[in-house]
């Protein structure tokens, strides 16, 4: 997305607003606003597909049909093959009908879908069906051609948003449309960066619509991130200014999680990395690795003098939930140093909540099932509300909260969110996130408030898994991250 505001997030009411204000406050017709929106969209379809010959546009009754209808009308005037299909007749007399009339004169023709109706033959088929409007699943008939045009094999254009994926969530309560291409009218739609939504939104572009800045009045609800790295370190650094992580976890069998973390910290640029771990793992961690510097911890008192050095801490992988790992979490919460927790780290707070000391630098790396579990429900609850989960993580911990996922959030107790759009499905594997804990333990290490080593380090963490995925995403392993993490921090790679 390369438009202004390309990077602001809006709810489905706040852009009703944005609409109804053109309309009330700027005096911008509604069908104007249609009008404009079905143009972007016809001009995408062309930059998109420039070979198209055949279309087909499937509208709903309301507005968002409007937009299909008149898209139809511009494909026609530019000589393709195009016919349209209604789900249902356009309620009222309203910008929807008076679009449809005009499509009709036109000559554009207009078959009624039925259940039984078959798909035409299309180059790009055009879903003009629901908008923003939808909150539940499609009604049978909408749903059955959702799921053929899914199969097709055709790419799909959708109109605002892909028909059965709620705007506002990035939850599908049912079947929704898997688009090509989405472009989305006005503002940002904050559930198409989200969540279900990454498997159904394909390519999105912003249409603005031409609208005057004075639309855009209230703040965004979220925000992209956007592209960040660190300054240049001085010439005169040293590893004292860039801090000492100390990594907490690796109970028996789990030496891989810890040195993951430790070594993330590591290429994340802290000065120092230590690692409290079971004697097990000593021997291997120093062959593997050498630059962390292993310690066996068998309890609190063996832990206390390693806090007393350390800067930050990361805690949790590998930890275990047992009588160690639990003594070791109780010991690193106690501490005032900024704190990562992941992992058995979470599913301790889950266990014995507390709400932190909002002064200390606290992050939380949940994943969803970690989420449920830490508010009390169940990870269906986490996945239908992604944005409500996070905001309701950081305010009953008062800590930021890492909410990941594909689009993962990220939420601070004041309600500020922001949301990653970069990651890929070969990151679904084992030890990202002891990665991700080293990388945001590094940043707080090196300076970075709690909230900005969360946006950064996510940022870092996904871009690094992209980078590491042009060779594919499946057989994607975490330890792959490490050397486009590397580059990325330092600014070497786009």
């Amino acid at each position: 997305m390369n438009a202004p505001h390309c990077h602001a997030l809006y709810s489905v009411a706040q852009v009703r607003a944005m609409d109804r204000r053109a309309i009330e406050e700027l005096g911008i017709p509604g069908y104007e606003l249609m009008r404009r929106a079905a143009a972007a969209a016809f001009a995408s379809l062309r930059r998109h597909w420039p070979q198209v010959q055949r279309i087909a546009v499937y509208c709903g009754p309301g507005n968002n049909g409007g937009d299909g209808y008149l898209l139809a009308l511009l494909a026609h005037e530019a000589g393709l093959a195009v016919e349209a299909h209604a789900l249902a007749e356009p309620t009222g007399k309203g910008d929807a009908a008076s679009a449809r009339a005009a499509c009709e004169r036109a000559g554009v023709p207009v078959h009624r879908w039925e259940e039984t109706s078959s798909l035409p033959e299309a180059d790009v088929h055009v879903d003009a069906l629901y908008g923003t409007g939808l909150d539940r699943p499609p009604q049978p008939v909408a749903a059955a051609l959702i799921e053929r045009l899914n199969r097709s094999g055709k790419p799909t254009l959708a109109l605002d948003v892909p028909s059965g994926l709620n705007a506002d969530t990035g939850h599908c309560p049912g079947v929704a449309i898997r688009a090509s291409l989405t472009v989305s009218f006005i503002a940002s739609k904050r559930g198409l960066h989200t969540g279900q939504a990454n498997a159904h939104t394909g390519r999105i572009e912003l249409a603005t619509l031409g609208l005057p800045e004075s639309v855009w009045q209230e703040a965004p609800d979220a925000r992209l991130l956007e592209a960040a790295t660190l300054p240049p370190r001085p010439r005169d650094a040293h590893k004292g200014r860039n801090g000492h992580v100390l990594a907490v976890g690796g109970d028996h069998g789990t030496a891989g999680a810890i040195r993951l973390c430790g070594e993330a910290a590591l290429r994340g640029g802290a000065g120092l990395v230590s690692v409290a771990t079971r004697a097990e793992h000593l021997f291997a961690l120093n062959a593997a690795r050498p630059e962390l510097m292993a310690h066996e911890v068998g309890g609190p008192q063996a832990l206390a003098p390693l806090l007393e050095r350390a800067t930050v801490l990361a805690v949790g992988p590998g930890l275990g939930q047992g009588a160690w790992g639990h003594a070791l979490w109780l010991t690193a919460l106690d501490s005032p140093l900024p704190l990562v927790l992941d992992a058995d780290g979470l599913n301790l707070l889950a266990a014995e909540p507390r709400r932190f000391d909002r002064a200390r630098q606290v992050v939380l790396t949940p994943h969803p099932g970690e989420a449920a579990r830490l508010l009390g429900c169940a990870v269906a609850d986490i996945e239908r509300d992604r944005f409500a989960a996070a905001r309701s993580l950081a305010r009953r911990f008062d800590a930021v909260a890492v909410l990941k996922g594909a689009g993962s959030l990220i939420a601070d107790p004041h309600g500020r969110l922001d949301v990653c759009p970069w990651g890929n499905p070969g990151m679904a594997s084992g030890g990202m996130g002891d990665l991700l804990t080293g990388v945001i333990a590094a940043l707080l290490a090196q300076g970075c408030s709690a909230r900005d080593a969360a946006c950064l380090g996510v940022g870092l963490h996904a871009r690094a898994g992209d980078h590491a995925a042009r060779k594919g995403e499946r057989g994607l392993i975490a330890s792959d991250l490490l050397s486009p993490l590397r580059r990325l921090l330092n600014g070497l790679d786009a």
